[in-house]
């Protein structure tokens, strides 16, 4: 599965998003970070082991109205949200198992709290 930019293939990410079911799963990165260049394939890559989730790259600097008025530091930084509430939010070292890990977690039956604070961005989306 491909991952989806703000700029393109916004009408096909809104009406994935529109199902609660379906996760997102946004890097929040900046286009001059090294780091998230060399995160960028990576990431690509565990999209298509998750196919039934969304992923998003989000240029924060591009992008701020997305990020309603929260200040990315860290990068890269995760947002993980289902239809109704966040479920991860936070910077995350660039090792792609971890989120690995992270998606195969929430995927099981355990509940996972709201994380207060985080970017309203799948509404922003939708």
């Amino acid at each position: 599965m491909a991952v989806y930019l703000p700029d393109s293939g916004a009408t096909d990410l809104a009406h994935r998003l529109d199902d609660p079911k379906i996760m997102l799963v946004a890097c929040l990165c900046a286009a001059w970070c090294g780091t998230c260049r060399e995160y960028q394939p990576k990431f690509e890559e565990l999209s298509d082991r998750f196919p039934d989730h969304v992923f998003l790259w989000v240029d924060v600097e591009e992008h701020p109205d997305l990020l309603d008025d929260e200040d990315i530091e860290d990068f890269p930084t995760l947002l993980v949200q289902d239809g109704q509430q966040t479920l991860f939010y936070g910077p995350m070292l660039p090792h792609i198992g971890h989120l690995e890990r992270l998606l195969m977690t929430l995927e099981t039956d355990s509940p996972a709290p709201n994380l207060p604070g985080a970017p309203a961005l799948r509404r922003a989306l939708i």
